[in-house]
């Protein structure tokens, strides 16, 4: 996969919540880059740059550069942590990766055609019972996401996870003993009942 996400970043030297706050209040996010076999480097970014490449679903799947003062890392986002009520980004990680070395990240599943469907046309409704798969596969195979076809849906029909049609390159990180279900679909009538269950609960 090519790389199409440019982030910069400054080194950082000073720890703690006080330090970060400092960070915070001059508009930048602490964050860590790691892995590569290099040690743990402390870094911070523009807290608004970083918003706006968080508003692209591809940014979380994909390898990112990442610009630290005059040096280029290959990297992905591991994980972030958001404030619980404010739309702040309080920390990031950034993973290191080697062409060579294969990646393990979790990917956003499409679900695609799902109006082209017969259970569509017949009323019925769909139900995902899962929104991503964890995958491992090179840098270079990583997808942005994974599509799953629903046009030959039948009402009753299951999409498992066994069928779910990987990329070249792409394997599941961990195979359950159980074919999990992804995608259900539901007739009209299975559909109406759980919604007003829903509603009446919530009421």
């Amino acid at each position: 996969m090519s790389v199409d996400f440019d982030v910069a970043a400054v080194s950082r030297s000073d720890t703690g919540k006080g330090a970060s706050r400092r960070l915070r209040r001059q508009g930048l996010v602490p964050a860590i880059v790691y892995g590569g076999h290099l040690d743990p480097e402390l870094i911070a970014v523009r807290h608004n740059e970083l918003l706006r490449h968080l508003d692209k679903e591809s940014f979380y799947s994909h390898v990112l550069n990442l610009t630290i003062g005059e040096r280029v890392a290959t990297v992905v986002l591991k994980d972030l942590q958001r404030h619980p009520a404010k739309p702040f980004v309080l920390h990031a990680d950034f993973l290191r990766v080697s062409q060579d070395e294969k990646l393990r990240m979790a990917v956003p599943l499409h679900f695609l055609n799902d109006q082209k469907s017969p259970g569509i046309k017949a009323g019925g409704n769909v139900s995902h019972t899962m929104t991503e798969l964890e995958i491992t596969c090179l840098p270079k195979d990583l997808p942005e996401f994974i599509g799953v076809d629903l046009s030959a849906m039948e009402v009753g029909d299951i999409i498992h996870l066994s069928q779910i049609a990987l990329p070249e390159g792409v394997a599941l990180a961990h195979v359950p003993e159980t074919d999990e279900a992804v995608v259900v679909m539901h007739g009209a009538h299975a559909g109406a009942g759980t919604d007003t269950e829903e509603g009446e609960g919530a009421a």
